[in-house]
């Protein structure tokens, strides 16, 4: 089985309307489009673009003000995967439940379902500055194309939780992030090779680039997306197939085969998935 993907490295700066940021999504999964991507993905909290449109006054709008976007934001990205035939992974967008602020990644399959994620592992700036509650639970989801996991972010820097998506039959693992400094951005970087390595699967990989000088906390982003994959052959040997340019507006491209992982398991170089001390440590599948 293969699978194409791209990876949005989304440019964020002020817009006045709901309708601008529309045209700009629609503009890179127009570009995905023709590049026949099977799975485009969005990263972390693009979203909060839409503080930047503010309110009567002229001021930004406050971070509580984003869930009121949610129909809109689910209804563009449902339209777009329905006509365009490929399943759109929308970032992250903040959603409210009851009192509190969710951090939430969605899959928008192109016959029309939606999935969802909530970020699980929630950053001390998310606490402190957004209140933002963490998600309770992990789902995998299967696709004509794969199985698949979503983990936001820092997320991707706990090696358990991508030990149970991969436990429970996720090939492909998706890290949407938004980082605002060259630490924040390799502490992703690097803990996503970390983790194709020890679980033997592809992560792709994106964030923000650009700035929203009205809005605090997305002041500054250092982004770069990336297709991640085991350091083994039949791989490249850096276990990259494509990275954009640091910081640049654009998408990039590649193909996975999925068959390959299942060669590596059985006869790499190393065998770490197969090779695990389960007598010593959990066995999360």
């Amino acid at each position: 089985m293969k699978m194409r993907v791209s990876a949005v490295q989304y440019h964020l700066h002020t817009i006045s309307s709901f309708e601008e940021f529309a045209a700009q999504v629609e503009h890179y999964v127009k570009v995905a489009q023709e590049f026949e991507a099977d799975f485009v993905l969005f990263p972390e909290l693009f979203t909060t673009q839409l503080m930047s449109i503010g309110d009567e006054s002229g001021k930004p709008l406050s971070i509580e003000a984003l869930p009121s976007f949610t129909e809109a934001y689910r209804n563009l990205f449902q339209g777009l995967a329905q006509q365009t035939g490929m399943h759109l992974i929308g970032g992250t967008h903040i959603t409210a439940e009851g009192d509190k602020l969710f951090n939430t990644a969605f899959l928008f399959y192109p016959d029309g379902r939606i999935g969802e994620q909530k970020k699980l592992h929630i950053t001390p700036t998310e606490v402190k500055e957004w209140g933002m509650g963490a998600g309770d639970s992990l789902q995998v989801f299967d696709t004509d194309k794969g199985r698949i996991a979503i983990l936001v972010c820092y997320d991707v820097e706990f090696p358990e939780i991508v030990r149970m998506a991969r436990a429970r039959g996720a090939d492909v693992l998706f890290a949407p992030s938004c980082t605002d400094d060259r630490h924040g951005f390799h502490r992703v970087r690097y803990t996503c090779h970390a983790r194709t390595i020890e679980n033997q699967i592809y992560v792709v990989t994106t964030g923000t680039v650009g700035a929203l000088p009205t809005v605090d906390f997305m002041r500054a982003n250092f982004g770069q997306a990336a297709v991640i994959t085991p350091n083994d052959v039949p791989f490249p040997p850096k276990g990259i197939l494509v990275e954009g340019e640091i910081n640049g507006d654009m998408v990039v491209t590649a193909d996975l085969d999925l068959s390959l992982l299942a060669v590596v398991r059985e006869r790499g170089s190393v065998t770490t998935w197969r090779d695990r001390r389960t007598d010593l440590y959990t066995d999360w599948s």
